[in-house]
């Protein structure tokens, strides 16, 4: 039989609507049960299975793994790609300037000045060499005021012969300078007194050139590893005009060895010095006046460094022999400084004192002041000791400073004072108030001093340095002739590759001097002496590698200033000129 859809679902709900009746019948009571619990219930945990680190692997699923080979099947393909080789990359590099081994200078300027050099140096072989150097600086006189000739020469001829070694290197020289000069400065009021005739018949008399000679012959050989470190050798014979004659010779080895892993150098000197003079100043004296002195020296010392400290600590004797008085004495001094790195080479500060026996002569007193009478008291100066301290370093890595003060005490100073004088027409040609003597004092310096240099560029560098000083005498009145101020500047620069220039700025202070006309005077008072600027330039052209002219300018200020009491200089000159380098 068959039922449909609508049938089926009929049935199904009478019958769930019969069980629900039949189980909900009303008012039927189901009774009561009675249940004994004989034991609280406590709940268990059921044993848990450890899982193994290492699971055990059915054998169905360990079989060895099949070692699989792969392999490719190449084979050449044609390619017609062509890789370029590789280029360093171009740099601009300067040409190498050829350096020359002679050159000549000629220059001439106001004043009838002329200037003139050459240098020449030939290599003989790989080791050894030879050269020479000729010098002329001339000028014709001019200086407006002044009354005497004022016109000077000064030549000199340099030869050497050396030879250089893996292990030692050594030279020999030869030397020979003239010097002209004129005892030009008369004092400001000279011959007042006089009448004008016989004023100018005493100023024609007088006839205030003089002569220098030197000559000179030393050496020095140094060596790279030796216990004799170094060694330099000079002869000096020195004369004047009027009778005066000197010989210098001084012997300076050095030596250098090591104990207990500390290298010592000690340097030993040898220094003599022996003259005579014709007259003292007033010509009191019956004998030449003669002077000799013989200092022998050793100096030791060693340097110690530990990190950023250096300490060189060290030494020196010195035995004085007088050979005309036998006034013989010892003298002993510190040889000690010190350094500390502050901040690496930024700053680094430093100090020690030191001392010397300074060896006076004729020719070193006149180098210095030109216009020295003939009639010197010469004697060794004694720097007892110098007490310093400063900071030096860099403001940056083109820009370096150095900072530095000092005390110094000083026996037997020398000073340069003018010569006192008279108008008497038997006096010698430099005893009318034109010349200076050499006093000594004992005296004590505090100085200051500072300087500044910067590389800006490889076209332009400057510098400048000045230093401040106080002077305390013990015998004299003044520090005769000594400026308490002295300043100066430099600048370089290349203007283009072809053009370049430069200038230079001095000044110094004040200085004292003394002098008095002794047939009115008894007793005089200290001159001061103005400062003074002075201003130089230099603009040059290189017209090429070998061939270069110049044009310097002095003094440009036309300050006709006083460098010596009585002795004004030349105003404002410029020399024109070219220098010319060349080889053999």
């Amino acid at each position: 039989m068959k039922f449909n859809f609508q049938n089926k679902i009929i049935i199904a709900f009478l019958l769930l609507v019969f069980q629900v009746s039949f189980a909900q019948k009303k008012e039927e009571n189901i009774g009561s049960e009675v249940v004994n619990v004989v034991k609280p219930y406590t709940a268990a945990i059921s044993d848990a299975f450890k899982v193994q680190e290492s699971p055990v692997l059915d054998d169905d699923g360990n079989a060895k793994k099949e070692t699989i080979k792969y392999s490719i099947f190449s084979f050449p393909v044609a390619s017609t790609f062509a890789p370029s080789k590789g280029k360093a990359e171009v740099v601009d590099k300067a040409k190498q300037e050829h350096l020359y081994n002679n050159y000549a200078t000629l220059g001439f300027g106001n004043y009838r000045t002329l200037n003139a050099e050459l240098f020449v140096n030939q290599e003989l072989n790989d080791n050894d060499y030879v050269g020479g150097m000729f010098r002329h600086l001339s000028s014709q006189g001019g200086i407006s005021s002044v009354e005497l000739d004022d016109r000077f020469y000064d030549s000199s001829i340099d030869l050497t012969y050396g030879s250089n070694y893996g292990d030692m290197s050594w030279n020999v020289d030869l030397g020979y300078k003239n010097q002209i000069y004129n005892w030009y400065g008369l004092p400001m009021n000279f011959g007042n007194t006089l009448t004008p005739s016989d004023r100018s018949n005493l100023v024609f008399g007088i006839n205030p050139q003089h002569t220098f000679n030197t000559l000179s012959f030393g050496g020095k050989i140094d060596f790279n590893e030796s216990i004799f470190n170094e060694a330099t050798m000079k002869f000096n014979r020195f004369t004047d005009a009027l009778g005066s004659a000197e010989n210098r010779f001084y012997i300076k080895p050095s030596l250098k060895f090591d104990v207990m892993d500390e290298s010592i150098k000690t340097d030993i000197t040898v220094d003599y010095v022996g003259g005579s003079f014709e007259n003292n100043y007033l010509k009191t004296n019956a004998q030449p006046i003669k002077y000799g002195y013989t200092n022998f020296g050793i100096s030791p010392s060693f340097v110690m460094q530990k990190e950023d400290w250096t300490l060189n600590i060290g030494a020196s004797i010195f035995y004085s022999l007088d050979n005309e008085n036998s006034n013989n004495q010892i003298y002993l001094y510190p040889q000690f400084n010190a350094s500390y790195k502050v901040v690496g080479d930024l700053m680094i500060f430093y100090a020690g004192a030191e001392g010397k026996l300074e060896q006076n002569s004729y020719m070193d007193f006149a180098n210095e002041n030109l216009y020295v009478s003939p009639t010197l008291n010469i004697t060794p100066s004694d720097t007892q000791y110098d007490v310093f301290a400063g900071l030096k370093g860099k403001i940056v890595n083109n820009v370096s400073y150095n900072i530095r003060g000092s005390y110094i005490n000083e026996r037997n100073k020398a000073l340069f004072r003018s010569n006192d004088y008279n108008e008497s027409t038997a006096n010698e040609d430099y005893a009318y108030g034109n010349s200076f003597q050499v006093v000594y004092d004992d005296m004590t310096t505090l100085s200051f001093s500072g300087d500044l240099k910067a590389n800006f560029s490889d076209d332009v560098t400057f510098g400048i340095s000045g230093s401040f000083s106080s002077f305390s005498n013990d015998f004299e009145r003044e520090a005769w002739n000594l400026p308490t101020v002295k300043v100066n500047s430099t600048i370089d620069f290349n203007i283009t590759p072809k053009w370049f220039a430069g200038a230079a700025v001095f000044y110094v202070g004040e200085r004292k001097d003394m002098q008095m006309n002794t047939a009115f005077a008894a007793s005089s008072n200290p001159i001061t002496l103005d400062s003074y600027f002075d201003v130089n330039a230099h603009l040059g052209y290189k017209y090429n590698s070998q061939l270069t002219g110049f044009v310097r300018a002095n003094n440009i200020t036309n300050n006709g200033y006083q460098q010596w009491l009585n002795y004004p200089v030349q105003s404002f000159q410029i020399v024109v000129g070219a220098n010319y380098k060349f080889d053999f």
